[in-house]
């Protein structure tokens, strides 16, 4: 029953959804709230002229995602994103509501290695290539 092609595709299919859904939001949020966003990077000590970058690794990497557009190295590079994203605004342990920020980007981490390892699916634009 687990083992089944379709169901494991509409997994792969919902979890880049899913995945995308976060980072498109986030992108948005950044340039409507582009100043907002300058002024929390700095007070982690992060430089503002990364920001149009980071909005452009958020939205294009989210669109991607969503269509399973070159998806396992998305995946990779939106782990390694997200990591270090928890590494510079979330490691303060002492803070409960940052240590549970830390762990789900963890957890969201995990998910893109999981679709590195096992590909978006067939339904994707990956996985029509390979039909």
């Amino acid at each position: 029953m687990f083992d089944s092609p379709p169901l494991n595709n509409a997994a792969k299919l919902a979890a880049r959804v899913l995945l995308s859904i976060i980072f498109l939001v986030s992108g948005f949020g950044k340039i409507t709230g582009y100043t907002g966003t300058l002024a929390y990077m700095a007070s982690a000590g992060v430089p503002g002229a990364i920001l149009p970058l980071v909005i452009l690794v958020e939205i294009a990497g989210g669109i991607m995602l969503l269509v399973g557009y070159q998806t396992r190295l998305v995946a990779l590079v939106l782990a390694a994103f997200t990591l270090v994203a928890g590494v510079l605004f979330h490691m303060q342990f002492g803070n409960q509501g940052q240590m549970i920020h830390f762990m789900k980007n963890l957890a969201i981490a995990g998910g893109f290695l999981q679709l590195f390892a096992t590909g978006p699916g067939l339904w994707s634009v990956d996985g029509q290539k390979r039909s």
